[in-house]
Order: structure tokens, then C-alpha cells, then sequence
């Protein structure tokens, strides 16, 4: 046997070997924690073997007959566990490491059959299969990631390589993926409509207010929670979505995220070990036209705290719901505090509604979870009995599933109760099993200069918006784009929301009649900085409907209220300086 054929059938086993391995952790579920953690080690070690010896015996294996393709693939599989690793952690760093892969294996073409090359053969319809599965992947980790040329790019390959192979191969059905390509331009179209608008993720060049600080680190209460878990789903019909990332759950995922400070890229080599953590490296020359392992483009800033984790599942049914939210509950610390966000249609009892507003109402759930809910949801609150026991917490309910299914796939404010006995599940004031909540819940009705602007299959929800970009969300509000707007006008805009935000924030650090729910809570950036949007949101409703305002409990102080001189004259400063006074129906002060 020659030296070139045992490379290759090593090369093959080693591959055989490293599949096996990814198989197993494939589809292990994103949430709680993993039994067989170890075994991600081993696979990391699998393919970091594999990659080694194919750039060892690069010459050996190509005379032997290696395609380019195959280079792509372990690429591929490699930046595919990274994301995976990324959706399970939230460790920017597994998502940087995804991005430099894919983007190698497209700027070295190992997928050579992309659209504009050399002629298919009916053999390459295997090769053109995984060429669209790796464009998919790495238009989602782009997409995260905001690289908003690369999408672009991506999405502009990806179409006319879907296009390609239709055309050589007639006999296939490419239906799926024609889809995936309407998906990915719809969600670009509504993604970019606001282009200047600045990152969704936490900066602490924006979102921190100094003026604030001190009272945020000597702020004091009976306990103080750790912010380190998040639920986060959504179900709509016919909602904006690419792959298992709907709008809703992409804008949520990133709004409870840290911003790298400086420079986007930050770029220091690193090597990853056998177990995917990394190490300082010094370097190597990419001049060989290989992806390097040891060259890798690290984004994460060390100076920031790690971001919570968080669990996106796509279209659940009711139970798998319930099971995700107990597993994470189980296996949260005690200290901790987990925020739920739950996106999705349903049904209201109006007569409910108006007790929820009498007794108080805007919008919030900390302790250990701050469950957030969306247009045409249910309101927490039901009716009291003279013993004190709640009822009526299964009337209202939201859809997760098709519609006229019995209650099959319908979540009741009731099904949450059970979680309370734990000080991380606090969804339904009045109902709780050991720990009073605090809840964050939409309008039922969401509100627009435009009505057209209203459809959520379009534009997604107007109370998420709010919560993870207020500018943007307040501009779609009465009406117009950024782009309608001059640079500096809206830069000073975003000035003005900042100087309000910040003096707001003061405010609450140092009220003494701060709800004890909220001050467990506000310590934590992720979680005030959502407290302060919503103040925001209570106020912008033009419509005087209590189907227009959203719901918060317990009630936030008087002093940042809607009705507050400092909440309306900081509404009135901004509705001001964007010409859209007339909608708000402001008295000058």
C-alpha cells in the first residue's frame, strides 16, 4: 500500500470518526444544562484532529484525489459547531469563531460549484445541497452578528445559486429553498429600515448613564438577583422570520447582549484547545490559502460581564413550552433571575382588562423572570376572591398553534402559576405561589400613524420594538423611517432619548417608593434598561384607550409615570424636534 493511500483511508476514518461524533450533539436541545457536556470536548478534539492532519498532508490528499468541497465541509461542520455552541451559551466568542469560518470557506471558494462557475454534473447535486445548507448558515450568523453587507452579499449568492440549480437540475424540487430565499429577503426589507440606527446589543457607550452610577452601585434591597437565564419564543402566522429566528426572538436575543466596546472587530489571535476554549496564540500566515485554526478574529471585549443565556425555541407547542421553562427553572441558582418572553396571539376578556388597569398597569416581570407578551395577549390579572385566591386565570389564554384546536394550544395565565413557588417565575400578580411578580405586558392593540404599519406579520411587534430600539420604534410610530430623516437630526434624537432615559434612571435609583420587586432587579443593566423603555412606551400611545396602553405590576413610581412633567416633557422635547408635536396632543409647560 503507498504512503498516499494510507493518508487517505486515515483522513477517512478520522472523518468517519469526527461525523459520529457531531451526529450525537446535532440536535442535543439549546437549553439547561448538559449531562454529556464532556462529549462536546470530544468533538471539538474530533475535528481539530481532522483539520490538522488534512493541512499536514494537504499535497498527499489532493493527489489522492480530495476535493475542494470536502475542505469546505469539515470547514462547514466546524463553523456549524461553534454556532451551536453559541446558541447554547451565548458566548460571543463561538459565534465570532462561526462567522471566521464561513466567511473563509466562501473567500477561498471550497464550495466551487456556486452560481457563475463551471458546468454541473447530475454527481454535484449532493455538493450543491450542502453549498445552500452552508450559505444558510452563514446568512443566520451574520444576520446576528449585523454584518449587513455580508447578508447582503449572501443573500444575493444564495438566490442565484438556488436559481442555478433549478435550472441543471429539473428533476429536483427546490421548493424549500426558494422559500428560504423569500424568507431572508423579506426580513432584510424590514431589518434595514432603519440602517443609522445603532446596534440593538448593550453599549456602554449609549446605555450607560453616568449621572446615574452612583446610585445604581449603591443602590440597596433585601436581596439583589442575578440576571443569567431567558425564554425567549414567539408564534405568529405568517410572521417575518429566517430559519428558526423570528423577528421578535432576533431583535430579544440581541437586545440582552453586550455591545464590544471600541471597534467592532476586535482582532487578537487566539487558538482554540481540544475543548473549544481558547488561548493566546501569536499568530500564522494565512498565505497558504487554508483556513488556520490558530487565526481567528475575536470580537469579545474581556471588560465585559458574559451575557445571559438564552433558550430561543421556534414554534413550540404548549407542553414543550411548559417542559423548557421547567427545565430552566430547575437548574437556576437561587440568586438568579430568569426574564421569559412569550410573543404571540390570543384571546383578551375585556371585562378583566379594565381591573387590570384600576389596579394599576404598565408592564414588567422581574424577580427571576420578566415574562413579556405581545398584541392581542392575555392580562394577568384575573378576578380576587374575598379569601384572596385568584380566578378566572383560565379565560384568557395565547395561541401557540393553529387556532380552533380546543385548548390543545392554548397557554393560560394559569399554567404559569406552578412555576412561582420558585423566586424566578413571577408571571401573574395576585396568583403567585411564594414570590410576588412584576410583569411587563403589551397593549392588546398596538398603535400607528399609519394603520398599514399595524400588520405584525410585516413589521413585527410594536412593544418588542420599543423595548430593543426605542428611536426606531417611536419614529415607526408616527410614521416614518430614519431615512426620512437627516443624519444629524437623528443622531440629536437619539441624544435627546438618552438625556431623558438618564434622568429617568436616576429617578428610580433613588425614589424611596420603589416596589421591592423592582429594586431586586434594577440593579442589573439588561433589565433597567428595559424598565426605561417601557416608561417610554406608556407615554406614546396617542390614542386615549386603555387597549392602546400597555400594563406594568407592580406599579413603577409616580414620579416617572406617564402623567409625570419629567416623562411628558422629555416626550414633548423629542416629539418636538421630529416635527410630530400634533400627534401627541401636548400642552407646552
Amino acid at each position: 500500500m503507498s504512503e498516499n493511500d494510507v493518508v487517505k483511508r486515515t483522513f477517512r476514518a478520522l472523518v468517519e470518526s469526527a461525523d459520529r461524533k457531531f451526529a450525537r450533539v446535532r440536535d442535543v436541545p439549546a437549553y439547561g444544562r448538559l449531562p454529556n457536556q464532556h462529549y462536546f470536548h470530544k468533538v471539538f478534539k474530533a475535528y481539530m484532529r481532522l483539520w490538522k492532519y488534512q493541512q499536514e498532508n494537504r499535497s498527499k490528499l489532493v493527489g489522492a484525489g480530495l476535493n475542494r468541497w470536502e475542505i469546505g465541509e469539515i470547514a462547514s461542520r466546524i463553523g456549524q459547531l461553534y454556532f451551536g455552541q453559541y446558541m447554547r451559551t451565548s458566548e460571543a466568542r463561538f459565534l465570532i469563531e462561526a462567522y471566521v469560518f464561513y466567511e473563509a470557506i466562501l473567500s477561498r471558494n471550497y464550495f466551487d460549484g456556486s452560481a457563475g462557475s463551471r458546468g454541473f454534473g447530475k454527481k454535484d447535486i449532493g455538493v450543491r445541497f450542502k453549498e445552500l445548507r452552508f450559505y444558510a448558515r452563514f446568512l443566520l450568523v451574520s444576520l446576528i452578528l449585523n454584518r449587513t453587507e455580508t447578508v447582503q452579499l449572501l443573500a444575493e449568492r444564495f438566490k442565484s445559486l438556488v436559481d442555478n440549480c433549478k435550472a441543471n437540475f429539473r428533476d429536483t424540487n427546490f421548493k424549500e429553498w426558494r422559500l428560504v430565499v423569500q424568507e431572508i429577503a423579506r426580513f432584510m426589507k424590514v431589518d434595514t429600515a432603519f440602517m443609522n440606527v445603532r446596534p440593538l446589543r448593550y453599549s456602554t457607550l449609549f446605555d450607560s448613564h453616568p449621572a446615574s452610577l452612583q446610585y445604581v452601585t449603591r443602590f440597596h434591597a433585601k436581596r439583589v438577583l442575578k440576571f443569567q437565564d431567558a425564554l425567549l419564543t414567539s408564534y405568529h402566522h405568517n410572521e417575518v422570520k429566517f430559519a428558526e429566528l423570528t423577528l421578535d426572538t432576533f431583535r430579544m436575543l440581541q437586545c440582552l447582549e453586550w455591545e464590544p466596546s471600541g471597534s467592532f472587530y476586535q482582532k487578537r489571535p487566539v487558538e482554540p484547545k481540544e475543548n473549544g476554549v481558547f488561548i493566546e496564540h501569536s499568530g500564522a500566515s494565512a498565505a497558504s490559502g487554508v483556513i488556520d485554526l490558530n487565526l481567528a478574529a475575536d470580537m469579545t471585549d474581556p471588560s465585559l460581564p458574559p451575557n445571559p443565556r438564552k433558550a430561543v425555541i421556534y414554534r413550540p407547542s404548549v407542553t414543550h413550552l411548559i417542559a423548557v421553562m421547567a427545565t430552566i427553572c430547575e437548574e437556576l441558582p437561587l440568586d438568579s433571575i430568569m426574564l421569559v418572553y412569550l410573543s404571540a396571539s390570543g384571546k383578551v376578556d375585556h371585562s378583566n382588562t379594565s381591573q387590570v388597569y384600576n389596579s394599576g398597569g404598565s408592564q414588567k416581570s422581574s424577580k427571576n423572570k420578566v415574562p413579556l407578551q405581545d398584541q392581542n395577549k392575555f392580562q394577568p390579572e384575573s378576578r380576587i376572591n374575598n379569601k384572596g385566591e385568584s380566578s378566572g386565570y383560565y379565560d384568557q389564554y395565547l395561541w401557540f398553534g393553529p387556532r380552533g384546536n380546543g385548548g390543545l394550544n392554548n397557554l393560560y395565565p394559569g399554567d404559569i402559576i406552578p412555576f412561582t413557588r420558585r423566586p424566578l417565575f413571577l408571571v401573574l400578580h395576585g396568583a403567585e405561589r411564594g414570590e410576588t411578580a412584576a410583569l411587563l405586558l403589551s397593549p392588546m392593540r398596538p398603535a400607528f400613524k399609519n394603520p398599514a404599519d399595524a400588520d405584525l406579520t410585516q413589521n413585527g411587534s410594536q412593544f418588542t420594538f420599543f423595548l430593543t430600539a426605542p428611536l426606531a420604534a417611536f419614529s415607526q410610530l408616527v410614521g416614518f423611517s430614519s431615512s426620512d430623516t437627516e443624519a444629524e437630526v437623528y443622531s440629536n434624537a437619539e441624544s435627546l432619548l438618552s438625556a431623558a432615559f438618564s434622568e429617568w434612571e436616576v429617578i428610580l435609583c433613588t425614589t424611596t417608593s420603589l416596589d421591592l420587586v423592582w429594586a431586586q432587579v434594577i440593579s442589573d443593566p439588561f433589565l433597567r434598561r428595559l424598565i426605561l423603555r417601557a416608561v417610554l412606551y406608556f407615554f406614546c400611545p396617542p390614542e386615549d384607550s386603555e387597549q392602546h396602553l400597555p400594563v406594568c405590576l407592580p406599579l413603577l413610581p409616580n414620579s416617572v409615570s406617564a402623567d409625570s412633567e419629567v416623562v411628558r416633557s422629555a416626550v414633548q422635547r423629542l416629539a418636538k424636534h421630529l416635527s410630530v408635536s400634533d400627534l401627541f396632543h401636548l400642552v407646552e409647560t
